[in-house]
Formats: structure tokens, C-alpha cells, sequence
């Protein structure tokens, strides 16, 4: 563990107290966290993992495992991993910063800055905001095409959804837009800034934050210092790399950064510190950053990260503690962020395999003690079945969900190439166990995946419009989506 002077100690409760006693009965060391992580990583077969907390304004952090299988090179501290979609919080930034100068507002329609935006659907043209963007209240289908990769990529993303319809009514719900939204963000503050998109994130954060280690393409990335993306098919066989070495650049404002530790804690600090940096330069307001953790939107499945979603933050409740959450993951490679002000702490966890909830879960837990678990099943629902089953999809994805001997059970269909290389097979069948009349747990028979949860929900029609899980929303098959309902 590196612990430099400047760097403090961990927080009290980070070191694992539990004492590990010996064959002949003495009592042996006490286990630290990094002993903990390391038993983890072999629990899971991740390769590597980076942990660090900030505390008071002192970073703590350390490395365990290797950065890639194949090569055996261990993991450091300055090892730079692949963020994902935490990389939607630096986005937010560098658009709250336009409107701490005036230059941009949350709550004009975009066609403000960008004329030429366009949807299929009028209402949308004419009244999405910068604010449905960040919190995915847009509803907008990334129906974007390919739109090259090009220093022109955002502008043409913009310019290729004047068809793109919508896949709930704006306003509406939650649901996750991947890359879409937030690269309509940064269409915007490259035509305010007058520069690429990439140049803005390094003129308006990485440089006036001192971040050597952080990069918005994989192109700048120092190679030599970068984790490897890892998959985990099955523990006997172990992490295999990762097929594709990073997202494709439609995913730059909304999934594109890599960074480290150390880098990842200077952007927490910036929210606890009420938009200051470590120098003590301002990168944005203190007003901003209150919109941007109290501006908020339910989640219709609250368990997975949290019951509200604010300006490119996640809000968690744990245990009556209000925590913020930014989190990411490309393709075999995962970043959990905490930010928790009411102890002006935030920790993180960057790892090279899975991605696994439980992992960081329990990682979180052996520093700052006990976080929420998940529900409980409902041992006696009274369930009318029929108005859950249906065909629930979005292109890509299709879930179907049906009854039989007085349960539901979800179907998912893989792609066929994704289910070969993962050694699935095509459709995975799930039970779905009711926590209530709109939310499930879903297990898995498989011991690598995790349980998640899905939410069945809005029955203005009768039987449930939409099921939402992992962020995402997908309609119900026949379901209008020009005529908002109600919830």
C-alpha cells in the first residue's frame, strides 16, 4: 500500500479488524483491507484491482493483482483503467461550467444552441433540455447510426436522429441513454467553445485540475500504464482479455475517459469541496454543484444504485445517509465512485474484470462499514400475472416476461456472437422473485452473475408499460408512447 506522508492514513474502520487465528491457535495479524481485496480478486477472478479514499482532502490508495493475464504486469497505483460511464460526471462539469458563464442554460430547449436538432417527435424537438439530458428524462431512441470517428463524430450523431423516435414520452420516466445524450451535451459545448470535444474536457477540467493521468480517447492513453479489459466465462478457466480494447468513440462524452485513482478522487474532491480544486482554483460554482447533487428524478428501479438520479450523479440512500455515486464499465473493465459529504469522504474501486455489483459492494463495506444490501422477497404477493406478461424491447434488447404455475419468469435474448464467446446460450431464462407489485429480484443460476432487480411498472393501460433494469427502460410491445401516462 503506498501511504506517502502527503496521502494521510485510511480512514478509521479501514483496516478489516477480524484476526486471523493459526492452526495451533495463536493469533496472526490483523487482516487489512488490501489483504481483503486480494481475497476478493481470487473469490471473483478479477485480475486487478485500485482502491483509494479520500478523506479531509488526504488520498490514501493502493494496487492489487496484475493489469493483464497475459502479461503478468502488476497493477499500481498509477495504473490507468477505463472509467465508463463515469465519465458522464466530468461531462456534466464542463457543461455546468457554460452555465456558470452564461453561456448555456439548463432548462432552454437545445435547439437554442443547436438549430438544426431534430427528433421524430415534435414535442421533443422543440422542449428537450439540457437537464433531460443529464438526468435521462429525454426518452430519445439512440437511433444514431454510424456516425464515423471523426474529430465531426458529435455534430454527426446530432445531425443522424432527425428520425429517431422516442422511446417514452418526454419528461416521462427514467432511462438510461448510453452515449446519446451526453454526446448531445458535448455537441453543444464544442459550438460555445469553438473547439472538439476532447479539447474542451482538457482545457475546462484535466488541465486546470493537474490530471497527467486522464485522457478522453484511447489513443492518448500511455499503453504502458494501462489496465487490460478482462472477461470472466467461468473460474476454472480464469480472465480472458477482452475481445475489444475500448468503447468506440460515440461513447466519448458519455463513457470515454481513462483514468486513475488518484485522478478519479481530484473529481470527487471537486464535489465535496463545493467546486474547488486541491489548488484551490474554482472549476464551478458551489451552485452548480448543489443542482447538480439536489436537481433529481426517481428511478423506477431504485436497488441496483439508488432511489434518484440528479445532474450526472447518482444519488443512493444508505441507511438514511444521502451517498452520490458515479459509476462506469467498458468492455472488461469497471469504476465505482462513493462520494459521501456528510463524512467528506469518497472511495474508489477500479478493477480489469467482471463487472460484479457484489465486488465493490463488499469492497465499500469493509471501508465504510455496513451499505444497503438487497430486498428481501415477498414470501405471500398477491399478483394479478397477467398484466406483467408481454414482449418488453428496444433494438438490441428484447425481454420477455410471462406466467406459469403462479409465477413470472424473464426470458433475455443474447446476440448470437455475444452469447458464443460468453459460452451462453442464446435465451436466458431468470425467475423473477416480487419485492412488491413492481419490483422483482432476478437470480441467476449462473455463480458469476450477480442477482439484479427489474421493475415492472405504469399500468395506466391495464398491464405494466415498461420494465426497467440496469437503468435501462424498455416499453412494453404495442405500447403508445405519444400519449404520456400516468404513473
Amino acid at each position: 500500500m503506498r501511504k506517502e506522508k502527503a496521502h494521510g492514513r485510511l480512514p478509521a474502520g479501514a483496516v478489516w479488524k477480524l484476526a486471523i487465528a493459526s492452526r495451533d491457535g495463536r493469533r496472526a495479524r490483523p487482516m487489512t483491507i488490501q489483504d481483503r481485496v486480494t481475497a476478493l480478486l481470487s473469490e471473483y477472478g478479477i485480475p486487478s484491482a485500485a482502491v483509494g479514499v479520500l478523506r479531509d482532502g488526504e488520498i490514501t490508495e493502493f494496487a492489487v493483482g496484475v493489469k493483464n493475464v497475459e502479461t503478468g504486469a502488476p497493477a499500481t497505483t498509477d495504473t490507468g483503467y477505463q472509467v465508463g460511464s463515469m465519465t458522464k460526471t466530468w461531462t456534466a462539469l464542463a457543461f455546468l461550467q457554460l452555465v456558470d458563464e452564461g453561456k448555456a442554460d439548463l432548462d432552454a430547449p437545445i435547439r437554442t444552441y443547436l438549430p438544426e436538432f431534430t427528433v421524430a417527435d415534435p414535442e421533443t424537438t422543440a422542449k428537450v433540455t439540457a437537464r433531460h439530458l443529464l438526468n435521462h428524462t429525454n426518452g430519445i431512441e439512440e437511433a444514431f447510426g454510424d456516425p464515423g470517428a471523426g474529430d465531426d463524430i458529435h455534430e454527426r450523431m446530432v445531425r443522424n436522429i432527425a428520425d429517431a423516435p422516442q422511446v417514452f414520452p418526454l419528461g416521462h420516466t427514467h432511462g438510461y441513454s448510453a452515449a446519446l445524450g451526453y454526446a448531445i451535451l458535448a455537441r453543444i459545448a464544442e459550438v460555445l467553445d469553438g473547439k472538439p470535444w476532447d479539447d474542451v474536457l482538457r482545457d475546462r477540467l484535466f488541465t486546470p485540475l493537474g490530471l497527467t493521468s486522464t485522457n478522453s480517447r484511447p489513443d492518448q492513453v500511455d499503453e504502458t500504464r494501462a489496465a487490460t479489459g478482462h472477461l470472466i466465462r467461468s473460474l476454472a478457466e480464469g480472465p480472458v482479455v477482452t475481445p475489444l480494447d475500448h468503447l468506440p468513440r460515440e461513447f466519448g462524452p458519455g463513457g470515454g475517459i481513462s483514468s486513475t485513482v488518484r485522478d478519479v478522487l481530484t473529481l470527487a474532491r471537486v464535489l465535496l469541496d463545493a467546486g474547488k480544486a486541491p489548488n484551490g482554483g474554482r472549476i464551478v460554482s458551489a451552485a452548480s454543484v448543489r443542482e447538480m447533487m439536489r436537481s433529481r428524478v426517481p428511478v423506477p428501479d431504485p436497488y441496483l444504485f439508488g432511489p434518484e438520479w440528479a445532474l450526472g450523479l447518482i444519488v443512493c440512500d444508505w441507511h438514511g445517509e444521502t451517498v452520490y455515486a458515479t459509476d462506469g464499465s467498458t468492455i472488461g473493465q469497471n469504476a465505482r465512485l462513493r462520494i459521501l459529504p456528510d463524512r467528506n469522504t469518497a472511495v474508489v474501486v477500479l478493477t480489469n474484470g467482471g463487472p460484479r455489483e457484489s465486488f465493490a459492494r463488499r469492497v465499500f463495506g469493509e471501508i465504510l462499514g455496513p451499505v444497503p444490501q438487497l430486498p428481501a422477497p415477498d414470501p405471500a404477493p398477491k399478483l394479478d400475472l397477467a398484466r406483467y406478461e408481454g414482449v418488453y424491447e428496444r433494438p438490441g434488447t428484447r425481454y420477455e416476461v410471462t406466467a406459469e404455475g403462479g409465477s413470472l419468469s424473464l426470458a433475455l435474448d443474447l446476440d448470437p456472437m455475444h452469447a458464443e464467446f460468453l459460452g451462453k446460450p442464446a435465451r436466458l431464462r431468470y425467475e423473477l422473485l416480487p419485492v412488491s407489485p413492481t419490483h422483482f429480484l432476478m437470480p441467476s443460476d449462473d455463480p458469476l452473475e450477480d442477482t439484479r432487480t427489474v421493475a415492472l411498472y405504469d399500468f395506466t393501460d391495464g398491464a405494466a408499460r415498461y420494465l426497467h433494469t440496469n437503468c435501462r427502460v424498455h416499453p412494453r410491445r404495442g405500447t403508445s408512447i405519444s400519449t404520456p401516462a400516468r404513473t
